[in-house]
């Protein structure tokens, strides 16, 4: 029996992807949640010194998006072929890529504020464009089933809400696929059952 444990801090950040397809698999696994005051004293016992890191049955791996596509790999949310897979990659990549481009490190409100809005108002919309040409009228990112990318998404929704909500509006179809995904029983479950943090 494979044994999982998903070790990151107590927030959704750069783990919760992977809790969601773990979710949506109905995998069981071990949540293991760092409290920050605690990090500086175990940080030397995981490799790089950084997190997440899934344990499955001893052997760590490291990198989220990597753990994240394991798990897909596992939950059947690659894609339903060699084409699809590397669709919903790059979609996820593409959503990764401005995820990490946010000023979470600055420290300085005023300044990461000016920051944020100008990556909501530059950068966000194009991204946004070009998912929703994407999506078409289809119910999901890649071909007709549900893939990890559409799982990310609704992670990336629910992050950027909370940095500045309505950033969607203008995008009809892509709240809409949020409501899909949350419409997913066993995410419905997580979601509703999951600690409140604030990213």
């Amino acid at each position: 029996m494979t044994c999982y444990k998903l070790i990151y801090f107590n927030m959704r950040g750069r783990a919760e992807l992977s809790r969601y397809i773990f979710a949506y698999a109905g995998i069981n696994f071990e949540d293991q949640r760092v409290e920050w005051k605690d990090w500086p004293s175990i940080k030397n016992t995981f490799p790089l010194g950084k997190l997440p890191v899934l344990e499955v049955n001893g052997f760590l791996l490291t990198q989220s998006l990597a753990i994240a596509r394991y798990l897909a790999k596992k939950a059947g949310l690659l894609g339903g072929s060699d084409l699809a897979t590397a669709q919903a990659d790059a979609l996820v990549d593409n959503l990764n890529d401005f995820t990490i481009s946010i000023p979470w490190r600055e420290n300085d409100p005023k300044i990461k504020a000016q920051k944020i809005d100008k990556l909501f108002q530059s950068h966000l919309p194009k991204l946004l464009d070009y998912l929703q040409r994407h999506l078409g009228d289809r119910e999901w990112l890649v071909g007709d089933s549900v893939t990890w990318a559409d799982l990310y998404w609704h992670v990336c929704f629910t992050t950027f809400s909370a940095l500045r909500p309505g950033f969607a509006d203008r995008h009809p179809a892509l709240c809409a696929l949020v409501k899909r995904v949350e419409g997913i029983p066993n995410l419905a479950q997580w979601i509703q059952n999951r600690p409140v943090t604030e990213f």
